[in-house]
């Protein structure tokens, strides 16, 4: 009989990205309807409003703060499927590593068009 050997990671592992990823869908969450009302009230219908929406000072942040969101969800998730699956260290560690540096480069392509004019 195998005997039983404690986790190294500790017992709440998981717990804290578990409560940020709920956190993160309440963001999002809220940015959703926040869109959706800004879209009943003004119906942009040209660039030129579209862009007027994105520019103000509280949108632009709000709209990164969706993605950066969005974006820790995803890789909660993502992280989260590859150490369930991936039994390879090495090759968990290559996917997680892509995983993260694509995710920090929808983040700067993200940022650089919300600033861009």
């Amino acid at each position: 009989m195998k005997a039983y050997t404690k986790s190294p990671v500790g017992a709440h592992y998981g717990l804290r990205d578990w409560l940020l990823q709920r956190l993160t869908a309440v963001v999002m969450l809220v940015y959703t309807i926040a869109l959706v009302a800004v879209l009943i009230r003004h119906a942009p219908g040209t660039y030129a409003e579209w862009q007027t929406i994105f520019a103000g000072r509280f949108f632009r942040p709000f709209t990164l703060l969706f993605f950066i969101a969005l974006l820790y969800h995803a890789w909660v998730g993502m992280r989260d499927i590859v150490m369930d699956y991936v039994h390879s260290a090495a090759l968990r560690l290559t996917l997680e590593t892509a995983a993260v540096v694509a995710l920090l480069l929808y983040l700067i392509w993200i940022a650089s068009i919300l600033w861009s004019r």
